[in-house]
């Protein structure tokens, strides 16, 4: 894994150092930076695969072409099979060759080809233009910014490192994190930058300064075609087995997370029939009462004779949750991000590839809120009336959530802040009244209701499903961890996320993820064929922190310095109601969610010493 870097046309050159440097973390193993002429590529290498001869940016034998990728690319020696037939020659061993001439062979065409998670960017010095990719589920992150000329990078952080780079706030970017605890893509805090989009390319002239850009892959709609219940299972445990095989290439040490929930557990499980050798296996017994699954998970490692570590965490303290913040390249109030940033940090002392069980929540249904449809909550006699009453102050803005139905009734559900003012999740409460108005509430979650309505314009449990892959899970399961491992120079992987498993499971209807047990059914019934029953046979545990006890033991004193700097550190918050919100969160009156999320804020623009300006 690795982190890019790309100035094409812009005012920074001299940054491009300092700029490089803020990815360290992500290729602590070698550091180079390529100067063209108009462009300017770094990057900063994990070493994988080929360790002596894969180095970036790789240049095209005929100097025409750059390229800086970060990502793994698992189906890289088919392709390379297919283009040494075209006639191109290889000089290294690296999948990062094989996107070069797949380029140079295919053009876009390549992308569809490639099995992996990616982001890359090729700069084509004879047309002066770039081209720069993300993976299906953006697995990968990629900024960039076209204020002046063209820059990108694989995290937010360089962006801060470029002298004099404008440091204006969107509001739009601050809605979506108060409301969804991240940024959605394509906005990011910073206004004059982007996220690529998942499944997306971009191309930029450098000469008309024209920017193109388009979705190279979609998600399929689920097919209509019978399957029994035996076909079913062999599918996916055919899936799961494929994308397991492909995703254990590597030339260092590999082993994977094993919390001892279903996931990760199968992910051991296919690792070990694979002949994965040795099997490293990885879990962490953390201090806080309650949270620790050691015993499922040695039971799994007991089972498949892995090298089993239980990694023993400290208490996280204060200095811990702080350290771990400060390695965020944009607030992320996921308290999952904390734990996995402490389980990546002791695992890279015993591996450099870790593969995990994250996506098969998305993929296959795990989540409660995946049944909760729309024809669900049709509207009731009453309720328009009650919103005319609640919008003109006759009636209290607490029965807001009784005056809703229908999408916008899932729409409330799933934020924490929303333009419902006068209710409890009201966005107008913790803004100023000029920051409200730019962060145009209305749009709030726009882009998952997009995605929720793209396949029918009914919001069914297969088309919640499909919204919550582009955001949800891009946007806050694979940014947590991507940003949590890579800030210890780990790579992650998520083979539930492959190429074989999306074919498999995206063109399957909802209904046969669900059974008298709930939702992923199919992830059980293959479990209880081949998993020990402390893993199957018990109730879901999530991997997260006892936000109660924290806020009133090991992070008060940071959360309430924090919070009484609110109005120097963020003037376009509320602060008389964030620290009303802290007081009534620790008391257990208020979502301490809501105050984990404003808290985040807070110090993260503390720690980058992040004043905006418009």
């Amino acid at each position: 894994m690795c982190g890019i870097l790309g100035l094409i046309d812009t005012p920074w050159r001299t940054s491009a150092g300092t700029a490089l440097a803020a990815l360290a973390s992500r290729g602590p193993d070698e550091n180079t930076l390529t100067d063209t002429g108009r462009a300017i590529f770094g990057h900063t290498r994990l070493a994988v695969i080929d360790l002596a001869a894969g180095k970036q940016p790789m240049r095209s034998p005929d100097g025409r072409l750059t390229l800086v990728f970060n990502g793994e690319i698992y189906n890289f020696r088919e392709l390379r099979n297919a283009l040494e037939i075209l006639g191109y020659v290889f000089t290294t061993r690296s999948d990062t060759e094989v996107i070069l001439h797949g380029y140079a062979a295919w053009g876009r065409d390549l992308l569809p080809r490639l099995d992996g998670m990616f982001a890359f960017a090729i700069w084509d010095q004879q047309r002066a233009k770039l081209f720069a990719a993300r993976d299906r589920l953006g697995i990968k992150p990629f900024f960039y910014s076209a204020t002046q000329g063209f820059a990108f990078a694989s995290t937010l952080a360089p962006f801060f490192q470029l002298a004099g780079f404008p440091r204006r706030l969107d509001y739009e970017a601050l809605r979506d994190y108060l409301a969804f605890q991240t940024c959605l893509a394509p906005h990011t805090l910073l206004a004059d930058v982007r996220q690529l989009p998942p499944a997306s390319w971009l191309s930029f002239d450098a000469d008309s300064r024209h920017i193109e850009s388009g979705r190279w892959w979609t998600i399929p709609a689920p097919d209509k075609v019978a399957i029994t219940p035996n076909e079913l299972t062999a599918s996916i445990d055919a899936a799961f087995k494929e994308s397991i095989k492909r995703q254990l290439v590597a030339d260092v040490p590999l082993g994977a997370f094993l919390s001892g929930g279903i996931d990760s557990s199968l992910a051991v499980r296919y690792m070990a029939e694979a002949g994965a050798s040795p099997l490293k296996t990885f879990s962490m017994r953390f201090a806080e009462e309650g949270y620790d699954e050691t015993d499922a998970a040695l039971a799994v490692a007991r089972a498949f004779g892995t090298e089993h570590t239980v990694l023993e965490a400290p208490a996280i303290d204060a200095e811990t949750f702080t350290r771990a913040i400060a390695d965020l390249d944009q607030p992320l109030a996921d308290p999952a991000y904390v734990m996995t940033w402490e389980l990546s940090r002791q695992t890279r002392r015993h591996v450099t590839v870790a593969l995990s069980g994250d996506g098969g929540d998305e993929l296959f249904a795990g989540y409660p809120r995946f049944i909760d449809e729309e024809a669900c909550f049709p509207q009731r006699p009453g309720q328009a009336m009650l919103r005319r009453l609640i919008k003109a102050g006759i009636a209290p803005g607490s029965l807001t959530r009784r005056a809703l139905w229908g999408q916008e009734l899932l729409r409330y559900r799933r934020v924490e802040l929303g333009p419902w003012p006068r209710s409890r999740k009201s966005l107008a409460a913790y803004l100023s009244p000029d920051a409200y108005q730019h962060a145009h509430p209305e749009n709030t979650l726009g882009l998952w209701q997009q995605q929720a309505n793209a396949f029918g314009g009914q919001m069914d449990t297969a088309s919640l499903m499909r919204a919550d892959l582009w955001t949800y899970l891009s946007e806050n399961c694979l940014a947590k961890t991507d940003r949590a491992s890579m800030a210890h120079g780990l790579e992650v992987r998520v083979p539930l996320l492959g190429q074989p498993v999306l074919d498999a499971a995206l063109r399957l209807p909802a209904s046969v993820h669900f059974d008298n047990g709930g939702g992923k059914a199919i992830m059980r019934c293959i479990a209880r064929d081949s998993l020990p029953e402390a893993v199957w046979n018990r109730e879901k545990h999530g991997f997260s922190v006892p936000l109660h006890a924290y806020f009133n033991g090991a992070w008060q004193s940071a959360c309430e310095a924090a919070i009484a700097d609110c109005a120097r550190i963020a003037p376009f918050l509320d602060t008389p109601a964030v620290t009303r919100l802290w007081q009534e969160a620790r008391a257990g009156k208020a979502s301490r969610r809501l105050a984990y999320t404003l808290v985040v804020l807070l110090l993260w623009l503390d720690q980058k010493r992040v004043l905006f300006n418009r």
